[in-house]
């Protein structure tokens, strides 16, 4: 497993100046506010979001991650995409720039102690409209196209957070005042050391933006037979550039990526409806009943019927919970 870690000692160094225990203080105080008991909560404002776990999690939580930027405002969690591991707490902040299935594992938490944090939704066409304010003589060229990625958090993006929680209190000003707050997140997001790599997201002639539109494909259509030269001609590429690009911002293959689809819907299936594993199987795509088991065995560590009553009868894993 590859573990990632955020840019260069520099560039930490230049982000997290200012930023202090009274700062995450005020953040903490304000999320646990809005989280009476473990789960997230989507607050008032559509896309802001706030969380709450007291324990750290014994198994991952699987789940599909959507473009958003996720900030810990106390405890450490870890979120895991292919072989890939992103290691985030309060000096860090989590960014996906597209869909992506990846576990999530809450690794620092107790019930004096809960990990707490704030989230917010990407919306590509914001993005695409601040990007010309931000970069108004044009994008420099991005090194690294990967849809995950830990970065220093900074002052500026703590302080709008946490005034944007409060804002939530206040219905009236709410609706007024929180687009501007959030368009005051999405600007420091963008002028951040990984600013070019978000403004990917709402670019429409980008790598980035093309994959998206086949992902969000599959997603739609995950239990049907794909036909990966139309995914390429989706994302307007050639077939060679569209397998490269995928790889690139999703670490994995299209293949990988819509069996990681597949099976982490069924799981989802069998413990939320209590249906079998072989009518989940045959609900997301599964000719063969046999190819499934041995697939979700691979992916989760061990049969579906065993999994599924190992999870219900031990593990302190709420299927409610996300991945990030």
């Amino acid at each position: 497993m590859k573990s990632i870690a955020v840019n260069s000692p520099t560039q930490q160094a230049d982000a997290v100046v200012g930023l202090s225990e009274p700062d995450l203080i005020r953040l903490a105080e304000l999320v646990r506010a809005h989280t009476p008991y473990d789960g997230q909560f989507e607050l008032r404002i559509p896309g802001v979001h706030a969380s709450r776990a007291s324990r750290t999690n014994t198994e991952l939580v699987y789940a599909m991650a959507r473009p958003c930027v996720c900030i810990i405002a106390q405890g450490a969690k870890s979120v895991l995409l292919g072989q890939e591991a992103y290691e985030y707490d309060a000096s860090r902040m989590l960014v996906f720039s597209v869909d992506l299935p990846v576990a999530g594992q809450v690794t620092k938490a107790s019930p004096a102690e809960p990990y707490l944090s704030f989230k917010l939704d990407l919306d590509p066409p914001k993005i695409a409209e601040l990007v010309l304010k931000v970069y108004p003589h044009g994008l420099p060229r991005v090194q690294e196209n990967r849809g995950v990625c830990v970065s220093p958090v900074n002052l500026g993006i703590v302080n709008a957070a946490a005034r944007l929680l409060e804002l939530m209190a206040q219905p009236g000003e709410a609706e007024l005042l929180a687009p501007l707050v959030i368009e005051e997140i999405l600007i420091r997001l963008l002028r951040s050391p990984i600013g070019v790599r978000v403004a990917q997201t709402g670019r429409a002639e980008s790598s980035v933006h093309g994959i998206a539109k086949a992902v969000a494909w599959l997603r739609a259509n995950f239990s049907q037979s794909m036909k990966v030269e139309e995914l390429a001609k989706l994302a307007h590429m050639s077939l060679s550039s569209f397998h490269q690009h995928f790889r690139a911002v999703t670490s994995m293959s299209p293949l990988k990526f819509q069996k990681a689809l597949r099976l982490q819907e069924a799981r989802r299936l069998m413990l939320s409806t209590m249906v079998d594993a072989g009518t989940a199987s045959w609900r997301v795509g599964y000719q063969s009943a046999s190819q499934f088991s041995r697939e979700y065995g691979r992916f989760f560590g061990c049969a579906p019927t065993k999994d599924i009553a190992r999870l219900r009868e031990h593990s302190n894993v709420d299927p409610t919970q996300v991945a990030a």
